[in-house]
This record gives structure tokens, sequence and C-alpha cells, in this order.
């Protein structure tokens, strides 16, 4: 295969994985978390890599997509902890430990609570979440973008 094809597969890729989150948040009601955002920026910064690429030739620009999807499967694979309680996510979207509060901090933690946590998982294929099936896919963009970079 061609370095352009390449690179219009890893790019539509991402353009399929924005179009996917979209589609859960304004079709499915999903809103996104703060982790979720973080995951969608790589992403943006690939497409725009790829439409780049396609215009100019040589080796920076396949390298630097593949940068931002491994950018993203990183802030997947991050995420994942984060749902599946390996590790804190950051404060901002996930709950702490409510041992030896009082019922006022506990409160206070809740009114604090943003609507949508990180560490909750709103949705699942075959014990999946939607961050770890980013950050497959993502690798696998990653791949093809060494391709391109192969090829250029």
């Amino acid at each position: 295969m061609s370095r352009t094809l390449y690179v219009v597969l890893a790019a539509g890729g991402s353009a399929a994985l924005m179009l996917g989150a979209l589609g859960f948040q304004y079709i499915g009601e999903m809103p996104p978390c703060k982790l979720c955002y973080w995951q969608r920026y790589p992403h943006v910064a690939a497409i725009a890599i790829g439409v780049l690429a396609l215009l100019i030739t040589g080796r920076a620009l396949p390298a630097l997509g593949a940068l931002a999807a491994l950018s993203t499967a990183a802030i997947g694979a991050y995420h994942s902890g984060v749902e599946r309680m390996w590790w804190e996510g950051p404060s901002s979207c996930s709950s702490g430990s409510v041992t030896g509060m009082s019922a006022q901090d506990l409160m206070s933690q809740i009114m604090a609570a943003p609507l949508v946590r990180c560490d909750e998982v709103p949705w699942e294929l075959f014990t999946l979440s939607m961050a770890s099936w980013n950050m497959l896919a993502s690798v696998a963009l990653a791949a093809l973008w060494f391709m391109a970079l192969k090829r250029s």
C-alpha cells in the first residue's frame, strides 16, 4: 500500500472514532467525562496532521500522527485503569475515599462531585469500556501511521 493510503486510513480512523464518540454523546445521551475529552484532543490533532500529510511529503507528519495516536492510546489506558479502580483518577472527575469522613465532609464531597465521573463505565462491549476500545483502536491507528512513516 502507498503512504497516502496509510495516511487516509489512519486519519480517517481518528475521524471515525471522533464521530463515534460524538454519536454516543449526542444520540446515545452519554456525556463525556474529563478524561474522555482528553482522549479526543489527539484524535483531532491526528485528523489535522492527516490533512497536512496529504499535502506535504516527508517523515515528520506521519511521525507526529503516530505520536498523536499513541497519546490518545496512553490516555485511554490511564482512563481504563481509573474505571477499573486500579489507580485514582484526577480528583476533579473521580470520587475520593469516604473512610473516616464526617457527614458534613461527605455532603461537601457529594455536592462538589462532577456530573460525569471518570471512574464509572457508562457503556461496555465484551467487558471493555469505551476508553479501553479507544486504546486498542488507537494502537492500531499508530501502526498505520508507522506504516505511512516507513513508506515516506
